[in-house]
């Protein structure tokens, strides 16, 4: 895992690619998990047998669990010293080029496009991230996302 020295480090990386999280197989528990929490139990995600009849071969994760892996596969790439918290502060664009079927294999890689500091010198960092599977030419996800970062307090 790479340590960033607070956001003016950050900044210096824009343009970077900050790295790759570890490939995480995508099983039907995990699936199944996924429809649970969101209430979306669309038989091509919960019906193996079903979905087994369709051109995908088997149950395919939502497209929504690619994206919603990015904010934990991230923490596996790098951490930002010295801020007193971060948050997800939105998505401006995102897509789903190719299912994930299941038992595939996927990994985050993250770009770093741009670093904004507010005048509270909180600062909202934008980052590219793919979501990629092992063995297909296009990925699962692709978002550009914003992370808010708050910085340490100073001290009195």
């Amino acid at each position: 895992m790479r340590h960033i020295n607070g956001v003016p480090e950050l900044k210096a990386l824009v343009g970077q690619r900050l790295g790759e999280s570890r490939w995480l197989t995508i099983d039907q528990k995990l699936i199944d998990s996924f429809a649970d929490d969101t209430c979306d139990h669309n038989w091509i995600h919960v019906d193996p047998d079903k979905a087994g009849r369709t051109p995908f071969g088997g149950t395919i994760a939502h497209g929504f669990h690619s994206m919603a892996l990015i904010g934990g596969l991230i923490q596996e790439i790098f951490f930002i010293d010295h801020i007193r918290m971060g948050l997800n502060y939105g998505v401006n664009k995102a897509r789903f080029p190719q299912a994930v079927t299941v038992d595939s294999q996927v990994r985050l890689s993250v770009d770093l496009n741009d670093v904004v500091v507010a005048a509270d010198d909180s600062a909202d960092a934008h980052y590219h991230c793919v979501i990629e599977i092992a063995d297909q030419t296009k990925p699962a996800c692709v978002a550009d996302i914003v992370f808010r970062y708050y910085p340490e307090a100073s001290p009195q």
